[in-house]
């Protein structure tokens, strides 16, 4: 009886979450026709069972989704995916069909997912049903992220025809224009360096799977997901960061102030070509009008967010799982502000965002108390107050270096400080074995 009565409100959650998910989409699905007069997220994802796939972590989506499988089950459903896409790849050359971006495989992958879905429903019950439903979920979320973060791009691009780089780079000047110094030393170590940071930069995803996947590497045998796990906390930062977006659009130092990453094409729509080698001056900003095709996605930077949510989870994994962490947050930083993406602010921003996104998850798991919803207030008003001291107090902040520098990086260490003092108590503490008395010795 005490188990029925949990598992309604659960399946009530679950279904409300489901809901709202299909409604989500199903909007993003109208605005991006209305907007840009192209396929929504539903439907890229829907083409691509049978048309060549875009980029993508299809084969990413289905290792997450085999975390529920036993090996064997696993080596079918991989052994499956590369044959269904040998077939495709066979078909499509015989018929000399392009494929974009050369990208040839990943159908297999969706088919199986798909495939896993339909086994769920018709030949499983109970909880293992539910289970592999999770992971094919799972899977399936992952992808979708993809087509859904694309989707708000346009719409940033479309909607918000004037962007706030002016107010951003004037209150860079509190760090020292970060993003300046680290694209003069990047040019340096070219081609090394750019490749290196490139490589990391582009597969970020990848780096969240295989932590995934070390987290979730017990759901097999323990038929159960862990609480709380990487995937979460990336796919709650993806939704709520493009939302930030739409307040604040900017769209970085290398198509604000220079060239866009195609060359000389984005000179036309530059404020000035300054970047990576002079300074933006110190004047008056305003908002400025841009294109209808870059994305203002800088405020905050969610690679940083994501690389903080990747080096947190990897904490209590092996040594190599730890470097591996370590290494993708530095270099993450590194080509955020080398390559010209993001100011120094807006990393900033993106590590006050996705610890309060990490505490706020956590406390949810756990259950709200005074110290979580102390932790995620005050992460959550300091990240206002950086959006807000961008936006309005620009000069004050170029024209004083020496007082708002140190503020900022003061406000963002303390939510580290914060984050890291209060998780420290929420651990389980182990308590000391206790000793056997000692008898006295008979004489």
């Amino acid at each position: 009886m005490k188990f029925a009565a949990w598992r309604k409100p659960r399946a009530l959650l679950w279904a409300a979450v489901s809901v709202a998910t299909l409604g989500f989409l199903i909007a993003l699905e109208i605005a991006a026709r209305r907007y840009g007069g192209v396929p929504g997220p539903i439907t890229n994802q829907a083409r691509e069972v049978i048309f060549p796939p875009k980029p993508g972590p299809l084969y990413a989506g289905m290792a997450l989704m085999m975390v529920v499988l036993t090996w064997r089950q696993r080596f079918i459903a991989a052994g499956a995916a590369i044959g269904i896409d040998i077939v495709f790849v066979l078909v499509r050359w015989a018929v000399d069909a392009e494929t974009p971006d050369d990208h040839f495989f990943g159908n297999g992958a969706l088919w199986v997912m798909l495939g896993c879905a339909v086994i769920a429903v018709t030949r499983r019950t109970g909880r293992e049903r539910v289970l592999l439903l999770k992971g094919v979920g799972l899977g399936l979320i992952l992808v979708a992220g993809r087509k859904t973060g694309d989707t708000w791009l346009l719409i940033t691009s479309k909607t918000r025809p004037e962007v706030l780089d002016e107010y951003v780079a004037t209150a860079d000047h509190a760090l020292g224009n970060p993003s300046w110094l680290a694209g003069r030393i990047l040019r340096a170590t070219d081609p090394i360096g750019t490749h290196l940071l490139d490589w990391v930069y582009g597969e970020l995803a990848v780096a969240a799977v295989v932590v995934a996947l070390y987290q979730l590497r017990h759901v097999a045998v323990e038929r159960r997901f862990p609480s709380h796990h990487l995937v979460r906390t990336f796919l709650v930062i993806g939704l709520l960061g493009p939302a930030i977006y739409m307040i604040f659009p900017v769209v970085g130092p290398i198509f604000a102030y220079g060239p866009g990453t195609s060359g000389t094409g984005g000179v036309q729509w530059a404020i000035a070509n300054l970047w990576p080698d002079t300074l933006p001056p110190i004047t008056t900003p305003h908002p400025v009008r841009y294109d209808e095709i870059t994305p203002r996605n800088c405020m905050p930077s969610l690679h940083t967010a994501w690389a903080v949510a990747i080096f947190i989870h990897s904490r209590k994994g092996p040594w190599i799982l730890r470097f591996a962490g370590t290494f993708w947050l530095i270099a993450t930083l590194s080509a955020t502000l080398g390559f010209g993406y993001h100011y120094g602010v807006d990393l900033v921003a993106g590590v006050v965002f996705a610890l309060t996104i990490e505490a706020a998850l956590r406390s949810l798991d756990r259950g709200w108390d005074r110290s979580g919803i102390q932790l995620v207030a005050y992460g959550t008003t300091v990240f206002a107050a950086l959006l807000v001291s961008y936006r309005y107090l620009p000069m004050e902040m170029a024209e004083h270096p020496w007082v708002f520098g140190p503020l900022l990086i003061l406000a963002m260490t303390s939510v580290i400080y914060g984050y890291v003092r209060t998780t420290r108590q929420w651990e389980p503490k182990t308590a000391p074995a206790r000793q056997p008395e000692r008898q006295p010795e008979l004489v």
